[in-house]
């Protein structure tokens, strides 16, 4: 079952838009703050779907739940291909492309709410099988170091894929074809992991159920710490990340000018030639990051102080984030998000060890969706935010990058998780 894990995480992971989407979105038309709008957007529908679907694949089989989450992230990415094709063909106005954008990002935020925490939930349901519970956080790494190597592989192939068609648009229509390779791997699943109930659930009994859940969430202390956590650190970078692609754009541009000053190249083409190289060290560096991971932790019941230790270098790297921002200069801001990167894969495993370990198995995909609906949340809220302050930092020229507003809110967010140090006791909760 490893294989079939990891090969799920590989083929889920040939993104090739997550690497040019707001280029793709700039390519569009479209101003930061509006991109921002468009991901909270998204965000708010995960928000809404997101603990439902984990009890629907809790009672109701977590393999049909993640087929259905990879068709509708097909019909997703055929959405933003065939809109984005014709606004920049302009047979489509910004009136109408908008609308059909957050559609768009609907069934994308379908495909999320019903794809995250329940493959977690396949993975931990078939270690406990095994009786193999202590290694949770070896093996998910390994799984996710596959994803990573799969996000290596995909940003070669979206890079070549830009360059040969000179649009960054075109990327969604490709990614399609390993999520229809997905959907026949997970048919492969055993039905034995699917922890489902002898008898068919009701309404009534998803709705216990989620109710049950929440209360946990809601009353356990540690659970409720791993939440907030999870807001902070996952909410924000994943609201800031995507901001690397128009840093490395802008990088690019003169440093292709000198290299190719005899070749005439599309913008579209400059820009591959530091963000194929870029994402392809960073995913390494992730894979073997993730891979790597549980070395981190010494023994069982040692992550909350690895978890404070990663908490203290992230806030080092904002620090050293902001004043390279505020001054443009391109190499410290790429090497800072790389260093962001690797430590959110770090940090990746280690809080969904903790979140297993002071949750019931029975409601390890509901928990675990609870988890991302929190992230979610955060993201949703922070997003247009940061899209604004961007917008105007730039709008007003202050400082030599308008970027600088994410190493503010990095700091800022990362300097209470730290201070606020605390070891996490499994309390039982009853509902």
């Amino acid at each position: 079952m490893l294989r079939r894990f990891s090969l799920y995480g590989f083929l889920k992971n040939q993104q090739y838009y997550e690497y040019f989407i707001i280029l793709a979105f700039r390519q569009m038309g479209l101003s930061y703050f509006m991109i921002g709008v468009l991901i909270a957007f998204r965000e708010v529908m995960v928000n809404i779907m997101e603990i439902p679907t984990g009890g629907v694949a809790d009672l109701c089989g977590r393999r049909r739940s993640m087929i259905f989450s990879f068709v509708a992230y097909i019909v997703s990415f055929a959405l933003f291909g065939i809109c984005g094709t014709a606004a920049t063909e302009s047979r489509l106005s910004q009136h109408f492309l908008v609308p059909l954008l957050s559609l768009a990002m609907f069934f994308f935020a379908i495909g999320e709410a019903f794809r995250t925490g329940t493959h977690k939930a396949l993975i931990f349901s078939w270690l406990r099988m095994q009786g193999r519970t202590e290694e949770r956080v070896k093996v998910y790494g390994y799984t996710r170091s596959w994803s990573k190597i799969g996000s290596a592989v995909s940003v070669i192939l979206a890079c070549l894929i830009v360059f040969g068609t000179r649009n960054f648009i075109y990327v969604f229509f490709f990614a399609i074809i390993p999520y229809l390779l997905n959907i026949i791997n997970l048919l492969g699943y055993p039905a034995e992991i699917d922890c489902r109930p002898d008898t068919r659930s009701s309404l009534r009994d998803i709705m216990n159920h989620l109710k049950e859940t929440l209360l946990v969430a809601v009353k356990q202390g540690s659970l409720r710490r791993l939440i907030l956590e999870s807001m902070g650190f996952e909410g924000f970078f994943k609201a800031s990340k995507d901001y690397l692609q128009p840093i490395l754009m802008a990088a690019a541009l003169p440093l292709t000018a000198r290299l190719f000053s005899g070749i005439r190249l599309a913008d579209e083409q400059r820009s591959v030639v530091l963000i194929g190289p870029v994402f392809f060290i960073l995913f390494a560096l992730s894979a073997f990051a993730s891979r790597n991971a549980y070395r981190l932790v010494p023994s069982s019941g040692r992550e909350d102080a690895t978890a404070h230790r990663l908490w203290g270098v992230a806030l080092l790297i904002y620090m050293g984030l902001l004043p390279a921002l505020y001054l443009g200069i391109h190499w410290i801001m790429i090497v800072g998000f790389m260093a962001l990167y690797a430590v959110q894969n770090l940090w990746r495993p280690v809080l969904i060890g903790r979140f297993d370990a002071h949750s019931d198995e029975a409601k390890g995909a509901t928990v675990l969706s609870i988890e991302s609906q929190a992230k979610s949340l955060s993201t949703m809220i922070m997003a247009p935010v940061l899209g604004f302050a961007i917008d105007l930092a730039g709008t007003h020229a202050i400082g030599s990058s308008e970027f600088w507003p994410i190493g503010v809110l990095g700091v800022l967010i990362a300097i209470p998780f730290f201070l606020k140090r605390g070891t996490l006791v499994c309390n039982s909760v009853t509902s």
